[in-house]
């Protein structure tokens, strides 16, 4: 008897080829494997169970039924079959409009994920001895991340000589850190990275709520710019009196 692994030849035992244990490895995964396996809950024809918990439209408990008085109810209602619960003996199922169910869920799915809220960190390079007129560029630009409730980490960058010097340093990002104190605090305070001395500043407000903010503001912006507003109108009403009298 030939060990597994092996091939007899004409009496000799020999190694399988790369080609023969490509295809022996191929033919395991076709018998193996199955289909895709659907996240999708069965409904109607596809539920294939003698009875069923029924639980109707409105969240009503209907009892244990049979399939067939349960595919009877779905379609006096005009309602889909659904099986909601596939590990429970026997299965629950409930009756609703499928269709109008993925579609809420989709919405649902789709409003979570537009006000979910990511940390980001932002970072922003100045150097010991920068320009005023540079230094207010980059403080308004931490203070918009600040705004919009993302994290910012202020790099100091010394070269050649500066690197003696690092309380020149140390006093720009405390400047910094007060100019922005209404706005944000010191998470991390300075500390030296070899050429470069960092600090984290963290927002005052959670991202959801610079979030919830910032479209306020904006649909007010919309509510502002359209055309015929009740202002308008008023203020038409009040020009065209005059000539009439």
């Amino acid at each position: 008897m030939s060990r597994p692994g092996r091939f007899c030849v004409f009496g000799r035992m020999s190694h399988p080829t790369e080609t023969q244990s490509t295809a022996v490895r191929q033919t395991a995964v076709r018998c193996t494997r199955g289909g895709p396996i659907s996240a999708e809950p069965r409904i109607n024809d596809r539920i294939r169970v003698p009875e069923v918990r029924l639980v109707g439209p409105s969240g009503e408990q209907v009892g244990i039924v049979p399939l067939a008085k349960a595919l009877e109810l779905a379609q006096e209602y005009d309602l889909d079959l659904v099986e909601v619960a596939a590990n429970a003996r026997p299965p629950v199922c409930k009756l609703m409009d499928y269709g109008k169910f993925k579609y809420e869920s989709a919405m649902k799915a789709r409003e979570a994920r537009k006000n979910q809220a990511h940390t980001v960190i932002k970072e922003m390079k100045l150097r010991p001895k920068i320009d005023p007129h540079d230094y207010d560029t980059k403080k308004g630009h931490v203070v918009r991340f600040l705004k919009q409730g993302d994290k910012v980490k202020i790099t100091i960058m010394f070269r050649g000589r500066e690197q003696s010097r690092p309380e020149l340093g140390f006093r720009l990002l405390q400047r910094l850190a007060d100019d922005v104190a209404d706005l944000g605090f010191v998470e991390s305070n300075p500390k030296q990275d070899g050429r470069n001395m960092i600090m984290v500043l963290g927002p005052h407000k959670k991202k959801t709520e610079a979030m919830a903010e910032a479209r306020e503001a904006q649909a007010a912006r919309k509510a502002g710019r359209q055309p015929g507003s009740a202002e308008e109108s008023s203020a038409e009403e009040t020009t065209e009196e005059p000539a009439e009298a």
